[in-house]
């Protein structure tokens, strides 16, 4: 009786733990803040409802003491590899480190990197981003808080505020906010796509989308790889969407598939970063080349410009913009007609680039390719020109 009596207070204790706040301020802090939130989503996948809950929670709705000297606005510390810059404040200990931030711009980006880059939260981005109730219990199984009572405050303020619209605006299910403010969006938004935290692959086996997945350098035989993992080199190649003439070394480093890679990505979308073709996206994502391209209306050899957003979970309700010609040209692409009236293009073979690869850029075969270069292998070496006929 005793114990349930101390467990009961402690409960109590907790609840309190979260100062309330009066509605007009948490709506001023959801009126600020909700096209970051937005953003955010769509760059990354984190549903914009949880976001801003986490936001209201942590921050105290923007007044709290930690976020005005840090722009924190999610409470995470700092860990050995953190490198910018802290500040020290009281929380579950004395004096504990935390990220500090020149904007909430930057602390908003950083949240989102946070949950998707760290393996522990890896399960909540196979939820649907409107199951708000399933990531609110994720973060508090995964450790995000220690608030035991954190999912259900979630849970109340994405009700209590319509914070699951934000979430569907991001999805395209609701018409965009017509009075969206433009103050902490034009921090988010430049003209080139936010590239993306370096990604270090560990070593060994591990899973990308819920598919096993090992990294390999190049010049590594794939024969190896195969036999290392007790499959076959044909079901490796198909893994990974190559086909047997591709040849058996590696020409740069990889990630390859030891399963075969699913329909849909873990991730609502991907932002296409320069030097980034559809295949690059398929691997990164552990998503099918073919499943991808039918998602995003693209036939194969067709390549989205830097910045589209490539869908990963639905169809892409438009095709994305295509890679203009002068950057097909600033590769070596060069249009050129012959005396007969058949058009060709020079195509200068760049770094990651392969037989396979590039015929399934310009959706021709490789024995046409092979035979129009009089190729007898399927090697290529950076900086070789091939002829590609497009009619």
């Amino acid at each position: 009786m005793i114990r349930k009596t101390i467990f009961v207070f402690f409960v109590s204790l907790c609840a309190r733990a979260v100062p309330a706040q009066p509605a007009d301020v948490i709506n001023e802090y959801i009126n600020t803040y909700r096209v970051l939130a937005i953003e955010e989503m769509k760059r990354v996948g984190v549903p914009a409802s949880i976001t801003l809950a986490q936001g209201i929670l942590e921050t105290e709705a923007g007044r709290s003491e930690l976020v005005r000297k840090s722009n924190n606005h999610f409470g995470i510390k700092c860990k050995s590899a953190w490198a910018g810059d802290k500040v020290y404040h009281d929380d579950d200990e004395a004096g504990e480190c935390f990220r500090s931030y020149d904007d909430p711009a930057t602390s908003y980006r950083d949240h989102s990197d946070f949950l998707r880059t760290g393996a522990r939260y890896a399960f909540l981005f196979n939820l649907s981003p409107t199951d708000y109730k399933g990531w609110a219990h994720g973060l508090k199984k995964a450790g995000y808080a220690t608030n035991i009572r954190y999912p259900q405050i979630l849970i109340r303020l994405i009700e209590t505020y319509n914070l699951q619209q934000y979430t569907l605006i991001a999805l395209g299910k609701l018409p965009p906010l017509a009075d969206a403010p433009v103050l902490v969006a034009a921090a988010l938004r430049n003209e080139q796509p936010v590239a993306p935290p370096p990604v270090s692959y560990p070593e060994g086996t591990f899973s990308i989308n819920e598919t096993k997945v090992c990294f390999v350098r190049g010049g590594s035989s794939l024969l190896a790889v195969a036999e290392n993992n007790d499959i076959s080199l044909a079901r490796l190649l198909e893994f990974n969407d190559m086909t047997p003439g591709e040849g058996d070394i590696l020409m740069e480093d990889q990630l390859v598939f030891l399963q075969r890679k699913r329909k849909t990505g873990a991730a609502l979308f991907h932002q296409v970063q320069p030097e980034e073709n559809m295949y690059d996206i398929a691997q990164a994502e552990g998503i099918r080349y073919e499943s991808v391209l039918e998602l995003n209306n693209l036939r194969p050899g067709e390549e989205p410009a830097v910045g589209e957003r490539i869908y990963l979970k639905e169809r892409n309700p438009a095709k994305p913009q295509l890679a203009a010609a002068g950057v097909a040209q600033a590769r070596g692409e060069t249009p050129v007609m012959t005396g007969n009236g058949n058009a060709y293009t020079t195509h200068t073979v760049q770094v990651r680039e392969t037989l396979f690869s590039i015929c399934k850029k310009y959706n021709v075969t490789e024995q046409q390719l092979k035979n129009w270069n009089r190729l007898t292998g399927t090697h290529l070496r950076q900086g070789q020109q091939l002829i590609i006929y497009t009619n």
